[in-house]
């Protein structure tokens, strides 16, 4: 059984349909890429699985490990195991870094029903996966994301990802605005947390991530359709000759 079954997806934001017809189903394991154009639906599919407040399903249906996703909201989904890593980090100043981790892990454990960390134990736990993702212990001081670079932002969220333990993480446009360097430290972050319990969906413009991060397969997303399937090669497919096509192959 896949962990994300995706079954006829419609949905969409003011009234404008933005999804149309999505097929998609991963399962535990595997990283999943999906990739096209601007205006094609990548970022919606995400905020749509996460519960965006806005973004919503018309018809079809998702099954997050067996369970339908619509009947849950957004903080349930992500007891379950489901972590979305946003394109554009938010900045939030006036809280620490350490005090926001903490927060989201507790909550998560006593949604599932497990005792919160202490701090020493939390103190403990997140030094040690920050220095195994070789994340500086001065960001853990500072307050969320503020006055952090592109690629400091989106370690912090692989930070997050690795101390809250998903079954499926959800990257939306992870590589944007990073540098060649970032991207290589973040995409490491990532490989660190690959496993045959979690599954990864990476939703990208670029097939130079997927040098990083490579992919069991790639989805071209267009107009709101998943329009082929294939294997990590046609991502290189994709950087060569482009979206055209498979956006003619939309409107058909």
């Amino acid at each position: 059984m896949a962990l994300l079954e995706v079954t006829n997806l419609h949905a969409g934001i003011d009234g404008k349909e933005i999804l149309r017809g999505v097929d998609l189903a991963v399962k535990a394991g595997e990283v999943h890429a999906i990739m096209g154009p601007n205006g094609s639906g990548k970022s919606t599919l995400a905020y749509v699985f996460a519960g965006k407040n806005g973004y919503e399903p018309t018809a079809g249906e998702v099954r997050f490990d067996g369970k339908d996703l619509f009947e849950m909201e957004p903080d349930e989904r992500a007891a379950a195991g489901l972590f979305l890593a946003f394109q554009y980090p938010l900045e939030i100043p006036g809280v620490a870094t350490m005090t926001f981790l903490r927060t989201a892990l507790n909550a998560q454990r006593k949604k599932r029903g497990a005792p919160e960390l202490s701090t020493p134990d939390f103190i403990k736990r997140v030094r040690e996966v920050a220095r195994n993702l070789g994340v500086d212990q001065e960001m853990l001081r500072r307050a969320v994301n503020v006055g952090f670079s592109g690629g400091e932002k989106k370690r912090n969220e692989v930070l997050q990802m690795a101390l809250l333990e998903p079954r499926l993480a959800v990257l939306d446009e992870t590589d944007s605005g990073l540098d060649i360097d970032a991207l290589k430290i973040v995409a490491d972050g990532v490989n660190r947390l690959r496993s045959p319990q979690r599954a990864f969906l990476v939703i990208t413009h670029y097939q130079r991530l997927l040098n990083y991060i490579v992919p069991d397969v790639v989805h071209v997303l267009s107009r709101g359709r998943i329009v082929k399937t294939g294997g990590k090669e046609l991502a290189l497919e994709l950087e060569a000759r482009g979206y055209a096509e498979y956006q003619e192959e939309a409107v058909a």
